[in-house]
């Protein structure tokens, strides 16, 4: 497949994506390859771990491939998207839970799908250029492909900030976060791999890594806990409405432009995600209930369309006054019943 190449080399599986002018976004296609190949790769005894990396310095990975998406939900198939995010979310658990190492070097942007490739292995590695964010609000949709785990597990309210506003985290604000380990210069990236083809030892990472550029979350943390600790999205705009800092004004104009349904979703879904019985098999079966009425309920059609298909950036959303009433999130976070995200062997 001329978007990803997928070998062994060594004792190392290796997945590279290749469809740089694109960013890397992620298919349909590409996801069910990558399956696959874990899938066999899991029981051979030759392949020790697996390496995943991409071409071209822009990004790693910028997303998944929504166009076949929206050109589908337009139609009024909703079929196609159900299908591609019910595999796409299994791939993410397969990831998450793999029985041998998972190395991800994560250049550029890493967005949206990207996160859920790159941000579930066991060493993930970060460089100079490195930018990750979930920035789903923005279309319609919510932090997704596991997302709202790592979200759910950052630091006090760091996952409703970033969640919320799709903020981008470079190298040392991704590793507070909870979404990469490892900053390691890209220059060396290319003699760490062949190593690790050769012998299959990723302790060699943790030796090459450095500390990196100072970030600014942590020093942030006390007042986005402040900010963003309401329990609803009211709440948390009521907050920003009165704040008069800087962090306190550029969120506020973010939440401005994002998804209301889309936002207030994100916050009961981390609320209820939080606790002893957080899973990815949790949190994708809680993402895949919104993904799944996205098209037909919520506002993902009309966010792709002014972003993306007609780029006015104007998207007429549900709930403009950004008063989200609490039946409307129920209704998006309901059980799917039969349709319900499984994770069992097909």
């Amino acid at each position: 497949m001329s978007d990803i190449d997928i070998r062994v080399t060594g004792c190392a599986g290796r997945i590279t994506l290749t469809r740089e002018k694109a960013l890397n976004a992620l298919s349909y296609d590409m996801c069910m390859a990558i399956d696959a190949a874990l899938k066999d790769w899991a029981k051979d005894d030759a392949v020790k771990l697996v390496v995943i990396d991409a071409v071209g310095d822009k990004a790693f990975c910028a997303g998944g491939d929504i166009a076949e998406l929206y050109s589908t939900g337009k139609a009024g198939d909703y079929g196609y998207g159900r299908t591609f995010w019910r595999d796409e979310y299994r791939l993410n658990a397969r990831i998450f839970g793999y029985p041998k190492p998972v190395v991800s070097f994560l250049q550029g942007f890493i967005m949206g799908g990207g996160v859920g490739i790159g941000c579930h292995g066991t060493h993930r590695v970060v460089c100079e250029s490195s930018q990750i964010s979930m920035p789903e609000v923005g279309i319609g949709l919510i932090p997704d492909v596991g997302g709202t785990l790592i979200l759910a597990l950052a630091p006090g309210r760091l996952g409703e900030y970033l969640g919320l506003t799709a903020g981008r985290m470079k190298a040392a604000d991704a590793i507070y976060a909870g979404f990469a380990d490892l900053f390691i210069p890209q220059e060396k990236w290319a003699d760490l791999i062949a190593v690790l083809e050769q012998d299959g030892n990723p302790d060699i990472l943790a030796n090459a890594a450095e500390d990196a550029p100072d970030g600014t979350l942590a020093a942030q943390q006390s007042d986005i806990d402040r900010l963003f600790s309401g329990e609803t999205l009211s709440d948390i705009l009521t907050d920003l409405n009165t704040d008069q800092s800087e962090l306190g004004k550029s969120a506020h104009k973010a939440l401005m432009r994002n998804a209301p349904l889309s936002m207030a979703c994100t916050v009961e879904m981390l609320h209820r995600l939080r606790g002893p019985s957080l899973s990815i098999q949790r949190a994708l079966d809680l993402e895949y209930r919104f993904t799944f009425r996205s098209m037909e309920k919520g506002d993902f059609l009309e966010g792709i369309r002014a972003q993306i298909i007609d780029k006015d950036r104007q998207p007429k959303w549900q709930y403009a006054d950004r008063i989200v009433p609490a039946v409307a999130v129920s209704q998006m976070l309901m059980p799917l019943g039969a349709d319900a995200l499984t994770f069992e062997e097909e």
